[in-house]
């Protein structure tokens, strides 16, 4: 099978990982998004991969916890890196060769970020997972998903949640939410359309760089956008 995409980055929630808790990981996530990463890897996508970190810590209001929002930003940057550990643990428990990269220098966990040592563990098979953000505060993992995807000259970005694509309005909340199948950055605007942060989202549209959202806890999915079907939401100049 020839593959749409020959370079792709994976965004996820840290809150994905969870599973059916309230916090923390979920060992059966975790392998639910290996095997799905490993199906495309198979085929010989290049895969980069950013987490965020919700799951372990999210930014909490400064009046109410007293950590100034720079300091709360680095503990979230952290947990994107225990996040993207285990996740590297997991892909290569099922074969996947892997390397962490952290913008936060931590030389025993991961390498530091390096662009082009990325590229090249990418052509030669490697799954890429950045961890701790862009390394600074008040940017959130969206952000650091769509620098990523631009300076690794991904064909797209893969936005994992749990919808099956971007919706007028709610669909948990509104069941007669109406689904696009795909929509242009502009439109996204004008709609007031929450598909990322706004500085991510700017980030794309200036790079042209597409945005398929779409339901990652649905084992298979990931394949089938690989693939060329018609899966969740393109967001496209």
């Amino acid at each position: 099978m020839l593959p749409k995409y020959k370079r792709v980055l994976l965004k996820l929630s840290g809150e994905s990982l969870m599973g059916d808790k309230n916090f923390g990981l979920d060992p059966q996530m975790l392998l639910q998004y290996a095997m799905d990463i490993k199906s495309i890897t198979d085929i010989g996508v290049q895969v980069a991969l950013v987490i965020g970190g919700g799951n372990i810590y999210r930014g909490m209001n400064e009046k109410e916890t007293g950590i100034e929002r720079a300091q709360g930003d680095y503990m979230g940057m952290l947990a994107t890196v225990i996040n993207g550990v285990a996740m590297q643990s997991m892909l290569e428990k099922v074969g996947v060769q892997t390397r962490l990269q952290s913008a936060i220098k931590m030389d025993q966990v991961a390498e530091p970020y390096i662009r082009r040592k990325a590229l090249r563990h990418l052509e030669k098979g490697r799954v890429v997972i950045f961890g701790a953000g862009t390394g600074n505060p008040y940017f959130t993992t969206d952000t650091a998903g769509s620098l990523r995807a631009v300076e690794m000259s991904a064909d797209a970005i893969l936005k994992g949640t749990r919808v099956d694509g971007i919706y007028d309005s709610d669909p948990e909340k509104n069941p007669n939410a109406v689904k696009f199948s795909d929509i242009s950055f502009n439109d996204a605007i004008s709609k007031n359309l929450k598909v990322m942060d706004m500085t991510a989202f700017t980030l794309c549209q200036e790079n042209k760089m597409p945005i398929i959202v779409f339901d990652m806890n649905t084992a298979g999915n990931l394949l089938r956008i690989i693939s060329g079907e018609s899966i969740g939401t393109v967001v496209k100049d």
